[in-house]
Protein backbone atom coordinates (compact mmCIF):
# COMPACT_ATOMS: atom_id res chain seq x y z
CA UNK A 1 0.00 0.00 0.00
CA UNK A 2 2.90 2.10 0.63
CA UNK A 3 4.51 1.74 -2.06
CA UNK A 4 1.35 1.98 -4.42
CA UNK A 5 0.83 5.66 -2.26
CA UNK A 6 4.80 6.23 -3.18
CA UNK A 7 3.75 5.85 -6.83
CA UNK A 8 0.64 7.66 -7.23
CA UNK A 9 2.41 10.84 -5.22
CA UNK A 10 5.46 10.29 -7.65
CA UNK A 11 2.53 10.53 -10.85
CA UNK A 12 0.68 13.66 -8.74
CA UNK A 13 4.40 15.04 -8.62
CA UNK A 14 5.29 14.81 -12.27
CA UNK A 15 2.03 16.22 -13.92
CA UNK A 16 2.44 19.16 -11.19
CA UNK A 17 5.89 19.26 -12.68
CA UNK A 18 4.98 18.88 -16.54
CA UNK A 19 1.98 21.18 -15.83
CA UNK A 20 4.05 24.09 -14.62
CA UNK A 21 6.29 23.37 -17.14
CA UNK A 22 3.54 24.01 -19.87
CA UNK A 23 2.18 26.67 -18.54
CA UNK A 24 5.20 28.30 -18.54
CA UNK A 25 5.67 27.76 -22.13
CA UNK A 26 2.10 28.07 -23.04
CA UNK A 27 2.00 31.41 -20.96
CA UNK A 28 5.02 33.07 -23.19
CA UNK A 29 3.33 31.45 -26.14
CA UNK A 30 -0.07 32.71 -25.68
CA UNK A 31 0.33 36.33 -27.12
CA UNK A 32 1.63 34.95 -31.20
CA UNK A 33 -1.24 31.88 -30.67
CA UNK A 34 -3.94 34.81 -29.84
CA UNK A 35 -2.85 37.21 -32.63
CA UNK A 36 -2.63 34.48 -35.18
CA UNK A 37 -6.01 33.24 -34.60
CA UNK A 38 -7.50 36.89 -34.98
CA UNK A 39 -5.83 37.45 -37.64
CA UNK A 40 -7.19 34.01 -39.75
CA UNK A 41 -10.97 34.81 -37.94
CA UNK A 42 -10.62 38.24 -39.53
CA UNK A 43 -9.99 36.63 -42.58
CA UNK A 44 -12.81 34.33 -42.80
CA UNK A 45 -15.04 37.17 -41.02
CA UNK A 46 -14.16 39.14 -44.28
CA UNK A 47 -15.11 36.29 -46.59
CA UNK A 48 -18.36 35.36 -45.04
CA UNK A 49 -19.35 38.82 -45.10
CA UNK A 50 -18.36 40.49 -48.02
CA UNK A 51 -21.32 39.84 -50.14
CA UNK A 52 -23.90 40.98 -47.19
CA UNK A 53 -22.03 44.20 -47.88
CA UNK A 54 -21.00 44.30 -44.05
CA UNK A 55 -17.73 43.97 -42.46
CA UNK A 56 -16.74 42.92 -38.79
CA UNK A 57 -12.84 42.39 -37.30
CA UNK A 58 -11.71 40.79 -34.20
CA UNK A 59 -9.00 43.13 -32.17
CA UNK A 60 -6.91 42.35 -29.08
CA UNK A 61 -7.55 45.18 -26.44
CA UNK A 62 -5.61 43.83 -23.86
CA UNK A 63 -3.76 40.51 -22.35
CA UNK A 64 -2.44 39.96 -18.38
CA UNK A 65 -0.25 37.19 -18.28
CA UNK A 66 0.06 34.75 -15.55
CA UNK A 67 1.55 31.33 -14.82
CA UNK A 68 -1.27 29.22 -15.23
CA UNK A 69 -4.00 31.56 -15.90
CA UNK A 70 -4.51 34.60 -18.48
CA UNK A 71 -7.07 37.20 -18.95
CA UNK A 72 -7.35 38.67 -21.84
CA UNK A 73 -10.04 41.70 -23.63
CA UNK A 74 -11.38 41.62 -27.31
CA UNK A 75 -13.29 43.60 -29.35
CA UNK A 76 -15.91 42.53 -32.45
CA UNK A 77 -16.02 45.58 -34.36
CA UNK A 78 -19.71 45.21 -36.82
CA UNK A 79 -19.94 47.19 -39.60
CA UNK A 80 -22.43 48.74 -41.47
CA UNK A 81 -24.79 46.30 -39.64
CA UNK A 82 -27.86 46.46 -40.93
CA UNK A 83 -30.54 47.73 -37.71
CA UNK A 84 -33.76 48.89 -38.69
CA UNK A 85 -34.35 51.39 -41.61
CA UNK A 86 -30.59 51.83 -40.74
CA UNK A 87 -26.98 50.81 -40.79
CA UNK A 88 -24.82 51.63 -37.81
CA UNK A 89 -21.39 50.43 -36.29
CA UNK A 90 -21.59 48.18 -33.02
CA UNK A 91 -18.84 47.01 -30.69
CA UNK A 92 -18.99 44.52 -28.85
CA UNK A 93 -16.86 43.62 -25.92
CA UNK A 94 -15.83 40.11 -24.41
CA UNK A 95 -13.58 39.02 -21.58
CA UNK A 96 -11.74 35.64 -21.80
CA UNK A 97 -10.27 33.76 -18.82
CA UNK A 98 -7.87 31.67 -20.40
CA UNK A 99 -6.37 28.52 -18.27
CA UNK A 100 -2.85 27.49 -19.86
CA UNK A 101 -1.93 23.63 -21.10
CA UNK A 102 -1.08 21.38 -21.17
CA UNK A 103 -3.69 20.18 -18.29
CA UNK A 104 -6.23 23.08 -17.22
CA UNK A 105 -7.81 22.45 -13.83
CA UNK A 106 -10.94 22.66 -15.38
CA UNK A 107 -10.70 19.90 -17.86
CA UNK A 108 -8.92 17.83 -15.30
CA UNK A 109 -12.10 18.13 -13.19
CA UNK A 110 -14.38 17.29 -15.79
CA UNK A 111 -12.02 13.97 -17.09
CA UNK A 112 -10.80 15.80 -19.68
CA UNK A 113 -7.46 14.32 -19.98
CA UNK A 114 -5.89 14.90 -23.46
CA UNK A 115 -3.69 17.86 -23.55
CA UNK A 116 -4.62 21.31 -24.62
CA UNK A 117 -2.57 24.28 -25.25
CA UNK A 118 -5.25 26.76 -23.65
CA UNK A 119 -9.04 26.57 -22.67
CA UNK A 120 -10.45 29.73 -23.33
CA UNK A 121 -13.92 30.48 -20.79
CA UNK A 122 -15.16 33.96 -22.32
CA UNK A 123 -18.28 35.79 -22.02
CA UNK A 124 -19.65 39.24 -22.99
CA UNK A 125 -19.30 42.26 -21.69
CA UNK A 126 -21.83 44.75 -20.47
CA UNK A 127 -21.77 48.19 -22.43
CA UNK A 128 -23.96 50.68 -24.04
CA UNK A 129 -24.80 48.77 -26.93
CA UNK A 130 -25.69 45.20 -24.30
CA UNK A 131 -27.04 47.06 -21.21
CA UNK A 132 -30.49 45.88 -22.50
CA UNK A 133 -29.42 42.48 -23.10
CA UNK A 134 -27.73 42.51 -19.55
CA UNK A 135 -30.68 43.32 -18.09
CA UNK A 136 -33.28 40.89 -19.58
CA UNK A 137 -31.00 38.12 -18.06
CA UNK A 138 -30.80 39.85 -14.91
CA UNK A 139 -27.07 41.15 -15.09
CA UNK A 140 -25.79 38.01 -16.04
CA UNK A 141 -23.87 37.66 -19.23
CA UNK A 142 -26.06 36.59 -21.99
CA UNK A 143 -23.50 35.07 -23.98
CA UNK A 144 -20.79 33.14 -23.04
CA UNK A 145 -18.98 29.34 -23.79
CA UNK A 146 -15.69 27.52 -23.71
CA UNK A 147 -12.85 26.89 -26.05
CA UNK A 148 -10.30 24.26 -26.09
CA UNK A 149 -7.29 24.58 -28.28
CA UNK A 150 -5.11 21.99 -29.21
CA UNK A 151 -1.74 21.61 -29.76
CA UNK A 152 -2.59 20.20 -33.21
CA UNK A 153 -4.55 23.88 -33.63
CA UNK A 154 -8.40 21.71 -33.16
CA UNK A 155 -10.74 23.81 -31.33
CA UNK A 156 -13.87 21.65 -29.17
CA UNK A 157 -16.19 23.89 -27.28
CA UNK A 158 -19.22 25.81 -27.09
CA UNK A 159 -21.40 28.83 -27.47
CA UNK A 160 -24.39 29.24 -24.76
CA UNK A 161 -26.92 31.95 -25.15
CA UNK A 162 -28.84 31.91 -21.78
CA UNK A 163 -32.26 31.89 -21.12
CA UNK A 164 -34.23 35.12 -20.86
CA UNK A 165 -37.75 36.38 -19.22
CA UNK A 166 -38.66 39.94 -19.77
CA UNK A 167 -41.43 42.46 -21.08
CA UNK A 168 -39.54 45.55 -23.14
CA UNK A 169 -42.51 47.52 -22.22
CA UNK A 170 -46.24 47.01 -20.85
CA UNK A 171 -47.23 45.48 -24.40
CA UNK A 172 -44.74 43.07 -25.17
CA UNK A 173 -42.68 40.19 -24.24
CA UNK A 174 -39.39 37.79 -24.57
CA UNK A 175 -39.35 34.23 -23.24
CA UNK A 176 -36.56 32.84 -24.01
CA UNK A 177 -35.19 28.72 -23.28
CA UNK A 178 -31.48 29.72 -24.42
CA UNK A 179 -29.44 28.41 -26.99
CA UNK A 180 -26.35 25.34 -26.57
CA UNK A 181 -24.47 25.10 -29.26
CA UNK A 182 -21.18 22.77 -29.59
CA UNK A 183 -18.48 23.01 -32.19
CA UNK A 184 -15.54 20.91 -33.22
CA UNK A 185 -12.87 21.58 -35.53
CA UNK A 186 -9.46 20.21 -36.96
CA UNK A 187 -6.29 22.02 -37.94
CA UNK A 188 -7.30 25.61 -37.73
CA UNK A 189 -10.64 24.73 -38.98
CA UNK A 190 -10.07 22.48 -41.98
CA UNK A 191 -12.67 20.56 -40.86
CA UNK A 192 -15.33 22.03 -38.64
CA UNK A 193 -18.62 20.39 -36.69
CA UNK A 194 -21.13 21.85 -35.28
CA UNK A 195 -24.99 20.89 -33.89
CA UNK A 196 -27.15 23.27 -31.62
CA UNK A 197 -30.36 23.03 -29.59
CA UNK A 198 -32.75 25.09 -29.06
CA UNK A 199 -36.42 24.57 -26.53
CA UNK A 200 -38.56 27.52 -27.17
CA UNK A 201 -38.69 31.21 -28.12
CA UNK A 202 -42.00 33.09 -27.23
CA UNK A 203 -42.50 36.62 -28.45
CA UNK A 204 -45.48 38.83 -27.67
CA UNK A 205 -46.38 42.30 -29.19
CA UNK A 206 -48.78 45.06 -30.35
CA UNK A 207 -48.75 45.92 -33.80
CA UNK A 208 -50.95 49.33 -34.93
CA UNK A 209 -52.08 47.69 -37.94
CA UNK A 210 -52.76 43.86 -36.84
CA UNK A 211 -53.35 44.54 -32.84
CA UNK A 212 -51.54 41.56 -30.52
CA UNK A 213 -49.15 39.52 -32.49
CA UNK A 214 -47.05 36.50 -30.95
CA UNK A 215 -44.53 34.02 -32.31
CA UNK A 216 -43.45 31.01 -31.10
CA UNK A 217 -40.90 28.60 -31.97
CA UNK A 218 -40.41 25.36 -30.69
CA UNK A 219 -37.46 22.26 -30.77
CA UNK A 220 -34.92 24.15 -33.41
CA UNK A 221 -31.91 22.23 -34.26
CA UNK A 222 -28.65 22.91 -36.33
CA UNK A 223 -26.27 20.35 -37.52
CA UNK A 224 -23.07 21.31 -39.83
CA UNK A 225 -20.76 18.96 -40.95
CA UNK A 226 -18.30 21.52 -43.23
CA UNK A 227 -14.39 20.60 -44.97
CA UNK A 228 -12.63 23.52 -46.38
CA UNK A 229 -11.87 23.23 -50.31
CA UNK A 230 -9.25 24.48 -51.76
CA UNK A 231 -10.48 27.36 -52.77
CA UNK A 232 -10.95 28.84 -48.98
CA UNK A 233 -14.73 28.10 -48.82
CA UNK A 234 -16.51 25.30 -46.98
CA UNK A 235 -18.15 22.14 -48.36
CA UNK A 236 -20.21 19.68 -46.86
CA UNK A 237 -23.97 20.29 -45.20
CA UNK A 238 -26.09 22.15 -43.02
CA UNK A 239 -29.20 21.20 -41.16
CA UNK A 240 -32.12 23.18 -39.63
CA UNK A 241 -35.14 21.64 -38.01
CA UNK A 242 -37.67 23.11 -36.35
CA UNK A 243 -39.95 21.14 -34.67
CA UNK A 244 -43.46 24.03 -34.76
CA UNK A 245 -44.22 27.56 -35.17
CA UNK A 246 -46.84 29.23 -33.99
CA UNK A 247 -47.78 32.64 -35.48
CA UNK A 248 -51.36 34.55 -34.13
CA UNK A 249 -52.53 37.57 -35.23
CA UNK A 250 -55.67 40.18 -35.53
CA UNK A 251 -58.19 41.55 -33.30
CA UNK A 252 -60.23 38.36 -33.95
CA UNK A 253 -56.82 36.05 -33.61
CA UNK A 254 -56.01 33.88 -36.28
CA UNK A 255 -52.98 31.48 -36.40
CA UNK A 256 -50.95 29.94 -38.79
CA UNK A 257 -48.94 26.72 -37.68
CA UNK A 258 -46.09 24.91 -39.47
CA UNK A 259 -44.63 21.68 -37.81
CA UNK A 260 -42.26 19.51 -38.70
CA UNK A 261 -39.79 22.22 -40.94
CA UNK A 262 -36.29 21.03 -42.20
CA UNK A 263 -33.58 22.73 -44.53
CA UNK A 264 -30.92 20.37 -45.73
CA UNK A 265 -28.22 22.45 -48.33
CA UNK A 266 -25.15 20.81 -49.51
CA UNK A 267 -21.84 21.72 -51.26
CA UNK A 268 -19.52 19.34 -53.14
CA UNK A 269 -16.61 20.03 -55.61
CA UNK A 270 -14.84 17.54 -57.92
CA UNK A 271 -11.61 19.44 -59.00
CA UNK A 272 -12.99 22.48 -60.03
CA UNK A 273 -16.38 21.93 -60.49
CA UNK A 274 -19.49 22.77 -57.86
CA UNK A 275 -22.35 21.61 -57.32
CA UNK A 276 -25.38 22.14 -54.80
CA UNK A 277 -28.24 21.36 -53.71
CA UNK A 278 -31.15 23.09 -51.44
CA UNK A 279 -34.24 20.67 -50.08
CA UNK A 280 -36.63 22.20 -47.78
CA UNK A 281 -39.57 19.98 -46.65
CA UNK A 282 -42.60 21.35 -44.18
CA UNK A 283 -44.67 18.64 -42.52
CA UNK A 284 -47.80 20.63 -41.97
CA UNK A 285 -49.19 23.87 -42.63
CA UNK A 286 -52.38 25.29 -40.07
CA UNK A 287 -55.29 27.90 -39.87
CA UNK A 288 -56.95 27.98 -36.79
CA UNK A 289 -57.02 24.71 -36.08
CA UNK A 290 -57.19 22.97 -39.35
CA UNK A 291 -54.20 21.03 -41.52
CA UNK A 292 -54.17 23.13 -44.69
CA UNK A 293 -51.39 20.90 -46.33
CA UNK A 294 -47.64 19.80 -46.38
CA UNK A 295 -44.76 21.23 -48.77
CA UNK A 296 -41.75 19.96 -50.22
CA UNK A 297 -39.05 21.72 -52.57
CA UNK A 298 -35.28 21.07 -53.68
CA UNK A 299 -33.31 23.18 -55.92
CA UNK A 300 -30.29 21.83 -57.20
CA UNK A 301 -27.26 23.50 -59.76
CA UNK A 302 -23.87 21.37 -60.81
CA UNK A 303 -21.46 21.69 -63.51
CA UNK A 304 -20.47 25.31 -61.89
CA UNK A 305 -17.42 26.18 -62.72
CA UNK A 306 -15.89 27.76 -59.13
CA UNK A 307 -13.12 30.21 -60.28
CA UNK A 308 -15.73 31.51 -63.11
CA UNK A 309 -18.19 31.99 -59.80
CA UNK A 310 -15.73 33.48 -57.93
CA UNK A 311 -14.79 35.94 -60.40
CA UNK A 312 -18.04 37.20 -61.36
CA UNK A 313 -18.88 37.18 -57.48
CA UNK A 314 -15.96 39.50 -56.75
CA UNK A 315 -17.14 41.42 -59.85
CA UNK A 316 -20.70 41.85 -57.79
CA UNK A 317 -19.37 42.03 -54.60
CA UNK A 318 -17.38 45.46 -55.90
CA UNK A 319 -20.58 46.87 -57.14
CA UNK A 320 -22.16 46.29 -54.44
CA UNK A 321 -19.33 48.16 -52.23
CA UNK A 322 -19.46 51.05 -54.32
CA UNK A 323 -23.29 51.61 -54.06
CA UNK A 324 -23.24 51.01 -50.33
CA UNK A 325 -20.83 54.12 -49.95
CA UNK A 326 -22.67 56.13 -51.64
CA UNK A 327 -25.93 55.26 -49.57
CA UNK A 328 -23.82 55.82 -46.39
CA UNK A 329 -22.78 59.38 -48.43
CA UNK A 330 -26.40 60.48 -48.40
CA UNK A 331 -27.44 59.30 -51.57
CA UNK A 332 -31.01 57.98 -51.58
CA UNK A 333 -31.33 55.47 -54.48
CA UNK A 334 -27.94 55.29 -55.32
CA UNK A 335 -27.44 54.52 -59.35
CA UNK A 336 -26.37 51.46 -59.96
CA UNK A 337 -22.33 51.68 -60.87
CA UNK A 338 -21.27 50.83 -64.70
CA UNK A 339 -18.64 48.58 -65.14
CA UNK A 340 -15.34 49.57 -66.20
CA UNK A 341 -14.05 48.37 -69.57
CA UNK A 342 -11.48 46.24 -68.06
CA UNK A 343 -14.28 44.85 -65.77
CA UNK A 344 -16.65 44.25 -68.75
CA UNK A 345 -13.88 42.01 -70.48
CA UNK A 346 -13.60 40.20 -67.46
CA UNK A 347 -17.21 39.55 -66.59
CA UNK A 348 -17.75 38.51 -70.26
CA UNK A 349 -14.71 36.04 -70.34
CA UNK A 350 -15.97 34.31 -66.48
CA UNK A 351 -19.34 33.77 -68.37
CA UNK A 352 -17.52 32.05 -71.32
CA UNK A 353 -15.97 29.87 -68.73
CA UNK A 354 -19.35 29.16 -66.67
CA UNK A 355 -21.25 28.51 -69.92
CA UNK A 356 -18.36 26.49 -71.70
CA UNK A 357 -18.65 23.86 -68.05
CA UNK A 358 -22.51 22.66 -69.03
CA UNK A 359 -24.06 24.19 -66.18
CA UNK A 360 -27.43 22.86 -65.16
CA UNK A 361 -29.87 24.20 -62.51
CA UNK A 362 -32.85 22.25 -61.51
CA UNK A 363 -36.37 22.39 -59.77
CA UNK A 364 -35.98 18.69 -58.83
CA UNK A 365 -39.61 18.83 -57.45
CA UNK A 366 -41.97 21.75 -55.98
CA UNK A 367 -44.83 20.28 -54.22
CA UNK A 368 -47.75 21.48 -52.16
CA UNK A 369 -50.31 17.96 -50.60
CA UNK A 370 -53.48 18.68 -49.35
CA UNK A 371 -56.02 16.26 -47.91
CA UNK A 372 -57.80 15.79 -51.28
CA UNK A 373 -54.76 16.18 -53.60
CA UNK A 374 -50.94 17.02 -54.68
CA UNK A 375 -49.56 19.85 -57.26
CA UNK A 376 -46.46 19.45 -58.61
CA UNK A 377 -44.06 21.41 -60.77
CA UNK A 378 -40.42 20.26 -61.70
CA UNK A 379 -37.89 22.28 -64.30
CA UNK A 380 -34.38 21.20 -65.52
CA UNK A 381 -32.06 23.47 -67.18
CA UNK A 382 -29.15 23.03 -69.38
CA UNK A 383 -26.74 25.78 -70.75
CA UNK A 384 -24.55 25.64 -73.13
CA UNK A 385 -21.83 28.12 -74.87
CA UNK A 386 -22.90 29.98 -77.76
CA UNK A 387 -20.53 30.76 -80.38
CA UNK A 388 -20.92 34.35 -79.40
CA UNK A 389 -22.06 36.94 -77.09
CA UNK A 390 -23.09 39.23 -79.82
CA UNK A 391 -25.89 37.75 -81.38
CA UNK A 392 -29.00 38.78 -81.73
CA UNK A 393 -31.21 37.95 -78.74
CA UNK A 394 -33.67 34.54 -79.93
CA UNK A 395 -30.43 32.94 -81.85
CA UNK A 396 -28.28 33.58 -78.50
CA UNK A 397 -31.05 32.11 -76.58
CA UNK A 398 -31.16 28.70 -78.83
CA UNK A 399 -27.51 28.43 -78.68
CA UNK A 400 -27.52 29.50 -74.53
CA UNK A 401 -30.42 27.02 -73.59
CA UNK A 402 -29.80 23.13 -74.85
CA UNK A 403 -31.96 21.45 -72.83
CA UNK A 404 -35.25 22.43 -71.17
CA UNK A 405 -37.98 20.35 -69.37
CA UNK A 406 -40.96 21.33 -67.54
CA UNK A 407 -43.70 20.43 -65.79
CA UNK A 408 -46.56 21.29 -63.98
CA UNK A 409 -49.38 19.36 -62.73
CA UNK A 410 -52.20 21.00 -60.73
CA UNK A 411 -54.62 19.08 -58.76
CA UNK A 412 -58.20 20.58 -58.96
CA UNK A 413 -59.19 19.02 -55.61
CA UNK A 414 -56.36 20.64 -54.25
CA UNK A 415 -56.78 24.00 -55.94
CA UNK A 416 -60.59 23.32 -54.13
CA UNK A 417 -59.24 23.05 -50.33
CA UNK A 418 -56.98 26.22 -51.11
CA UNK A 419 -59.99 28.22 -52.64
CA UNK A 420 -61.90 27.09 -49.00
CA UNK A 421 -59.18 28.26 -47.00
CA UNK A 422 -58.77 31.48 -48.82
CA UNK A 423 -62.27 32.08 -48.16
CA UNK A 424 -62.40 31.53 -44.79
CA UNK A 425 -59.47 33.82 -44.90
CA UNK A 426 -61.38 36.63 -46.02
CA UNK A 427 -64.09 35.73 -43.21
CA UNK A 428 -66.78 33.36 -44.90
CA UNK A 429 -68.38 30.90 -42.38
CA UNK A 430 -71.16 29.68 -44.41
CA UNK A 431 -69.80 25.88 -44.67
CA UNK A 432 -72.13 25.52 -47.88
CA UNK A 433 -70.85 29.07 -49.11
CA UNK A 434 -67.27 28.10 -48.74
CA UNK A 435 -68.23 24.50 -50.29
CA UNK A 436 -69.72 26.25 -53.64
CA UNK A 437 -66.56 29.13 -53.55
CA UNK A 438 -64.12 25.58 -53.53
CA UNK A 439 -65.96 23.83 -56.22
CA UNK A 440 -66.33 26.80 -58.59
CA UNK A 441 -62.28 27.88 -58.34
CA UNK A 442 -61.43 24.62 -59.57
CA UNK A 443 -63.68 24.37 -62.02
CA UNK A 444 -62.96 27.86 -63.21
CA UNK A 445 -58.91 26.86 -63.37
CA UNK A 446 -59.57 23.69 -65.42
CA UNK A 447 -61.85 25.25 -67.76
CA UNK A 448 -59.11 28.17 -68.48
CA UNK A 449 -56.72 26.05 -68.64
CA UNK A 450 -57.80 23.82 -71.46
CA UNK A 451 -59.65 26.71 -73.55
CA UNK A 452 -56.27 28.86 -73.79
CA UNK A 453 -54.84 25.39 -75.10
CA UNK A 454 -52.00 26.05 -71.88
CA UNK A 455 -52.40 22.69 -70.24
CA UNK A 456 -54.93 19.83 -70.95
CA UNK A 457 -56.93 17.31 -68.55
CA UNK A 458 -55.62 14.28 -66.75
CA UNK A 459 -57.99 12.89 -64.89
CA UNK A 460 -58.62 15.62 -61.77
CA UNK A 461 -55.10 17.10 -62.79
CA UNK A 462 -53.94 20.33 -65.14
CA UNK A 463 -51.15 19.11 -66.70
CA UNK A 464 -48.82 21.32 -69.06
CA UNK A 465 -45.62 19.80 -70.25
CA UNK A 466 -43.37 21.84 -71.73
CA UNK A 467 -39.51 20.44 -73.82
CA UNK A 468 -36.88 22.48 -75.71
CA UNK A 469 -33.96 21.46 -77.44
CA UNK A 470 -31.95 22.24 -80.64
CA UNK A 471 -34.60 25.30 -81.79
CA UNK A 472 -37.59 22.61 -81.61
CA UNK A 473 -40.52 23.07 -78.96
CA UNK A 474 -42.89 20.35 -77.64
CA UNK A 475 -45.97 21.74 -75.61
CA UNK A 476 -48.33 19.63 -74.52
CA UNK A 477 -47.53 17.35 -77.48
CA UNK A 478 -47.01 19.84 -80.40
CA UNK A 479 -44.23 20.48 -82.18
CA UNK A 480 -43.10 23.32 -83.55
CA UNK A 481 -40.16 25.34 -84.17
CA UNK A 482 -39.04 28.00 -81.22
CA UNK A 483 -40.00 30.91 -82.82
CA UNK A 484 -43.42 29.42 -83.77
CA UNK A 485 -44.07 28.81 -79.78
CA UNK A 486 -42.94 32.26 -78.94
CA UNK A 487 -45.23 33.78 -81.84
CA UNK A 488 -48.03 31.41 -79.99
CA UNK A 489 -47.39 32.58 -76.11
CA UNK A 490 -47.27 36.25 -77.30
CA UNK A 491 -51.07 35.51 -79.03
CA UNK A 492 -52.21 33.70 -75.60
CA UNK A 493 -51.46 36.60 -73.44
CA UNK A 494 -52.69 39.06 -75.62
CA UNK A 495 -55.89 37.28 -75.50
CA UNK A 496 -56.01 37.48 -72.06
CA UNK A 497 -55.09 40.87 -71.72
CA UNK A 498 -58.08 41.85 -74.24
CA UNK A 499 -60.32 39.63 -72.06
CA UNK A 500 -59.42 41.49 -69.01
CA UNK A 501 -59.87 45.00 -70.84
CA UNK A 502 -63.35 43.79 -72.21
CA UNK A 503 -64.21 42.90 -68.87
Amino acid sequence: MNKSAGVLLGFVVVVGAVSTAGAWYTGNQLEGVLNTSIQEANAQLKTALSSGGGNASIELVSLDRNLFTSTAHYRLKLQNLQLGEDNKDVDLLFVDHIEHGPLPLSRLKALKLTPVMVNSNYELEKNDVTAKWFDAAKGAAPLKGVVALGYNNSIDGNVELIPLDFAPDDKSSVKFSGLNLNLTGSDRGAKIKLNGYMDSLKIAAQSAEDGPVSVELGGLTLVSDLAKSDFGFYLGGNTLELSNAKVTYGLTPATVTVKDFEQKDSLDATGNILAGRLAYTVGDIGYNGKSVGSLQMSLAAKNLDIPAVRSLTQIYQSELQAMQQAAAQGEETPAVPELTAEQQLKAQADIRQLLAGKPQIAVENLSFKTANGESRFSLLLDLTNPSSTQLPPLELGKQLIAQLDAKLSLSKPMIADLAGVQAQVEGQTDPKAIAQYASMSSEMAGTMAVSTEMATLSGTDIVSKLHYAAGQVDFNGQKMPVEDFIALMMSKVGGLGGAEAAE
